[in-house]
């Protein structure tokens, strides 16, 4: 009677050895949405996010059920987890993806070389032409002096928490970054705004946006910088002290370097983070329609003034020229990433 029973069990075994491939997993999720069409047309059933959930809830399910009756439910399982990860990415990709084509399509009517070189001095909200060059001057000059202010300070203070940190003081200074994270960027505005304009009598100026812009990205830096230096290797910190490299040494000739990759990352997320705030730039610097080059001297426009209130308008013109805007500025911060990218790669080719 055992010997029935475990040839039974390797016949059920060697049946369920069956590999589904690729192409049948592909059949199968067009199939549950096949079923998910169907189903709203032959049911009550309607709207599109309906439809989208009820199909990715087949798509899991019709999979999973296919590869427990032929693979196995150990392998159900893995294909089940490993369905639910790629829907997962796909529905946080898709937003992203419709936000940026929409974007692109409504913005591209008026973008052309013209809209960049062109500013706003003289043109009135029913008048075409006109474009952001004063704007794209003020946000990338802003955006320069915070970048200056922040991005060293942020890495000093990375450095002396992971480094030299380990205590009571160190404690204090992560948590005191933790909170600067999750301040609302309008308080930067307001304080900028109450202390270096109200309190010291200094005009409203590119330079005052950027120190706004400074408070919202210095704990970004710090807390990406932290991170980063965090997953360098402590035996690459113990073989440079064993040759009798000096703590400072080692930070700079050993930590920063291979860290160097993340931490670029990481300060051009914070850039772009505050490239595209408005209401501190709108309380500290203002708006203003001609090109001003000088950060230390009058308001400056800026991309995300700009598209706010071009896009309060009630003319299509202005309707227009904010989603040019708003595509420049998100064509700005691209290129300012791969430009990073590419940069820390020849870096480390470099290193090779």
């Amino acid at each position: 009677m055992s010997t029935v029973n475990e040839v039974q069990s390797l016949r059920q075994r060697s049946l369920r050895q069956v590999s589904i491939p690729q192409w049948g997993f592909a059949a199968l999720a067009l199939g549950a949405v096949a079923i998910s069409g169907l189903l709203f047309t032959v049911t009550p059933l309607q709207g599109t996010a309906d439809f989208i959930i009820v199909a990715a809830v087949f798509v899991v399910a019709v999979p999973g059920v296919a590869s427990a009756i032929f693979e196995g439910r150990r392998r159900a399982k893995d294909r089940v987890v490993t369905a639910l990860a790629v829907l997962s990415l796909a529905l946080t990709i898709l937003p992203l993806g419709f936000v940026f084509g929409y974007v692109i399509k409504r913005g591209a009517k008026r973008f052309g070389v013209p809209f960049l070189t062109h500013s706003l001095a003289g043109i009135g909200p029913l008048q075409a032409g006109g474009g952001v060059y004063h704007a794209i001057i003020g946000t990338l000059e802003q955006v320069l002096v915070a970048s200056v202010i922040a991005v060293p300070l942020g890495l000093m203070v990375a450095i002396f928490i992971t480094e030299y940190g380990r205590n009571a003081f160190g404690t204090a200074v992560r948590f005191l970054v933790d909170v600067m994270t999750g301040i609302p960027s309008i308080v930067a505005g307001l304080f900028v705004l109450s202390f270096w304009i109200i309190s010291l009598h200094q005009p409203a100026t590119g330079f005052a946006g950027g120190l706004a812009l400074a408070i919202i990205e210095l704990p970004i830096v710090v807390r990406t910088s932290e991170e980063m230096i965090r997953l360098v290797p402590g035996e690459l910190r113990e073989a440079s002290y064993a040759l009798g490299v000096p703590r400072w040494r080692t930070v700079l000739r050993v930590v920063i370097p291979t860290a160097a990759t993340g931490i670029t990352t990481g300060v051009m997320l914070a850039i772009a983070r505050v490239m595209g705030e408005t209401a501190p730039v709108l309380l500290v610097v203002g708006n203003n329609n001609f090109t001003n080059t000088n950060p230390i001297s009058g308001a400056q426009g800026s991309l995300s003034v700009n598209t706010f209130l071009l896009a309060r308008s009630s003319s299509n013109f202005d309707v227009d020229r904010a989603w040019a805007a708003a595509l420049t500025l998100v064509l700005i911060v691209v290129l300012l990433y791969i430009a990073a990218r590419l940069l820390t790669r020849r870096n480390q080719l470099a290193g090779r």
